[in-house]
This record gives C-alpha cells, sequence and structure tokens, in this order.
C-alpha cells in the first residue's frame, strides 16, 4: 500500500466531483442504507453551501477542495477552503493575524479545512476505509503543498476526529485543543431516567425551568422531513436573521441556504418550534447524524424565560434519549450549558505556519494553551450537575 501511486486534484466547487465518490470517502457507512456519522461533510450538506451563496464569490470562503486518486478510483477528499478573513470558524486565530501583521508578514489569504459556520467535530481527511493510512498522507502533503506553492501563511483543519489529530501530529503539523459541551447518553430510558442522574438541586431546577418554558402560551413542535413546510422555513429564516445580525453583524447563511438543504436533507434534520395563536415565534434547527443529534442554529422574535434551553437543549436530549443516539453536541462556547447535563470535551484543530519564526512562537503559545485547557476540563467537569454514585438523593 505504502507504493501506490497517487494523484492529488483541487476543485474550486463540489460540482466537478461526482457525488457517489466524495461519499464513499465522507460516509462510507451509509452503504448499509442508514445515516451518515456525520452530515456536514457530505456532498449535499457542503453543495448546498455553494449553491446558495453561502460560500463562494464574495462569501471570504473560496472552495479549493483536495481529492486523492490511486488504482482508478478516488480513495480520499477534504473540504478546503482559501480564506480571507477568519470569521464562521469558531477556532480563533485572529490574535495570530495581529501578530503576524505587525511583524509585517501577510496572513491572510490562508486555507481552512472545515465545514463552513458550522463547529461540529467530525472527519476532515475524508478516506475509503481501506486507504486510511495512504489518503490521510497525500491530503496533509496535498494541502501543505498548496500553502507553500502559493505563499499562503498558513493552514488549518479545525474540529478534526481524535484519531486525526495524532496522525497530523505525527505528520508534523501542530495541534491545538479547545473545548465544547456535549451530552452523553448514558442508557437513559426517557428524560426522566436523565434526570434522575443528576443531583437533587440540578433535578429540580430543570423541572422548573422546562414548566415555566413550556408555559408561554403556546405549543412546541418537533419537525422532521416533509413535516417541515415552507412557512417553517419563512419563519425559521425570520429566526436566524435576528440572531445573526446580532451575533456577527449580517448572517453568515442565505435563505436559499435552508430550501436547498431541504431540498437534499430534508430527513437528517429536526426543526424544534414554538408556536403562540398559531404563529412560529421561536425555534432550533438541529441535524440528525447516525448516533450524534448536532444543535445548530436558534432564534426567536419573541422572548420568554427559558424558552432557548427548552428549544435547543431539552427538547434535543428528549429526541436524542426516544432515537437511541449516543450524544447531543449543541455548538460551541456556553458555560450555561453545564448545568443542563452538558460536559466538557475535548476539541481539536491543526495547523501549519509557512514562517519558521512564526510557526515556533505559535507553538510555544499551543503548548500553554493545551495545559489550560486541560485545567479548565477538569474544573468544569467537577461542577458538573451530576451526583456521586455513592450518594442517595430523593426530591
Amino acid at each position: 500500500m505504502s507504493e501506490t501511486q497517487v494523484d492529488i486534484r483541487t476543485h474550486q466547487s463540489l460540482d466537478t466531483i461526482h457525488a457517489e465518490d466524495w461519499d464513499r470517502c465522507a460516509c462510507p457507512e451509509r452503504a448499509d442504507g442508514g445515516r451518515a456519522i456525520d452530515p456536514f461533510t457530505t456532498h449535499a450538506f457542503l453543495s448546498a453551501l455553494e449553491m446558495s451563496g453561502s460560500v463562494g464569490e464574495g462569501t471570504g470562503w473560496h472552495p479549493q477542495h483536495l481529492t486523492v486518486h490511486a488504482e482508478g478510483q478516488m480513495i480520499a477528499a477534504m473540504p478546503l477552503y482559501v480564506k480571507t478573513h477568519s470569521q464562521g470558524e469558531y477556532v480563533f486565530d485572529h490574535g495570530w493575524a495581529e501578530a503576524y501583521e505587525r511583524a509585517g508578514g501577510r496572513y491572510y489569504p490562508k486555507l481552512q479545512s472545515s465545514v463552513p459556520f458550522s463547529p461540529v467535530t467530525g472527519r476532515r481527511f475524508l478516506t475509503r476505509p481501506e486507504y486510511t493510512q495512504i489518503g490521510q498522507a497525500a491530503l496533509v502533503q496535498g494541502m501543505v503543498q498548496i500553502a507553500a506553492d502559493n505563499q499562503v501563511s498558513s493552514a488549518h483543519v479545525t474540529f478534526c476526529a481524535d484519531d486525526e489529530a495524532e496522525a497530523g501530529k505525527a505528520m508534523g503539523l501542530m495541534t491545538r485543543e479547545g473545548l465544547q459541551y456535549h451530552w452523553q447518553n448514558d442508557g437513559y430510558a426517557d428524560f426522566d431516567g436523565f434526570l434522575g442522574a443528576l443531583s437533587s438541586r440540578k433535578r429540580k431546577q430543570i423541572r422548573k425551568e422546562r414548566r415555566i418554558a413550556q408555559d408561554f402560551g403556546g405549543d412546541i413542535l418537533t419537525l422532521t422531513g416533509d413535516q417541515i413546510q415552507p412557512q417553517h422555513w419563512d419563519a425559521f429564516w425570520q429566526f436566524y436573521q435576528d440572531t445573526g445580525a446580532r451575533k456577527w453583524g449580517s448572517p453568515y447563511l442565505t435563505r436559499a441556504f435552508f430550501d436547498q438543504l431541504h431540498d437534499t436533507m430534508a430527513d437528517d434534520l429536526l426543526l424544534v418550534l414554538a408556536e403562540r395563536g398559531g404563529h412560529p415565534i421561536a425555534g432550533a434547527l438541529n441535524v440528525i447524524g447516525r448516533d450524534t443529534l448536532f444543535g445548530r442554529y436558534w432564534g426567536c422574535v419573541e422572548d420568554h424565560p427559558f424558552l432557548h434551553f427548552e428549544l435547543c437543549y431539552y427538547q434535543a436530549i428528549d429526541f436524542a434519549i426516544q432515537n437511541g443516539m449516543t450524544r447531543v453536541e449543541a455548538g460551541a462556547q456556553g458555560e450555561h450549558k453545564l448545568a443542563r447535563g452538558y460536559l466538557p470535551v475535548t476539541t481539536h484543530s491543526l495547523h501549519w505556519i509557512n514562517d519558521p519564526s512564526f510557526r515556533e512562537a505559535v507553538d510555544q503559545f499551543l503548548q500553554s494553551e493545551r495545559r489550560a485547557v486541560a485545567q479548565d476540563i477538569d474544573i468544569l467537569t467537577s461542577y458538573g450537575p451530576f451526583k456521586s454514585v455513592d450518594v442517595s438523593e430523593h426530591d
């Protein structure tokens, strides 16, 4: 296998890559007819970003996808973008950019392997299972070669899988660690079973929050597939615009993105809406993976106490338990998730810096940052809501 000759190609659009070839690398597990483990790196999701104009000309995200070919077939792929800013990534390198430019360098453009606007963990080195090692090596080689040939300052692989972080480190990339809050299903039979694992105080608090949230004067709907109608997307677009305007100044995604996503991935979407008087007032959009529910976007046009927690966190846990899913990822940041059963976990990214002196400085920073992240995770976990196994508590 090590002597296999490979051909590395670049693509400025997923249109030039057959969906079947891409998905054999991105989600080979779908051969059994089930869902993708990571729906965000499927051809359908990434194509929706391109076809809707959410990435591409004028966005600062310019596709430069890599594919690796050997023995007459495509054996590996990488979602890759030329970036002219650092927005929509959630692994922040603004400080690196400022330092690089103060020293007289030009940080942008850079290369970014990620899912745009989606801080979700998953594979970035998409390889067919029988070509994992050679495929990963070729993708890293291709990414670094493109950066070096074009005098690009840096290349980044964000929210990659644990084993990819190890492989990238072995190939000379610098590793960075961060943290997110994920909910883990410990075989709970229902939501009350989950609550039973919590301390009495946290259990009572969540019950109180759910009671208040559900008393907002309307109904909560959980919609998937064809249950999601055009008027629901119209309402959700309002919610998303409001959130985007407050967080980023303008929304990252276009209205057409949600239509495209519905056309190709409706059965992998869970839309949770709060309706009052027959009109949606708040909503949360989730993407359904094989064993993980990914919470993505939230917004509202009316403020009601704890409704955000109900739609984004508790309804997601309910759905995951009912459908035998093992995990809920609720997006980036948010220590408030801790009290609601979402515990800190380590996330990984990989980085290559062109300039040797700057690379050394960044590497020293990353070493100290990794120690700090590990300490934060230990401390935050100790403050988690779960009761000790040797303590018996009663409401």
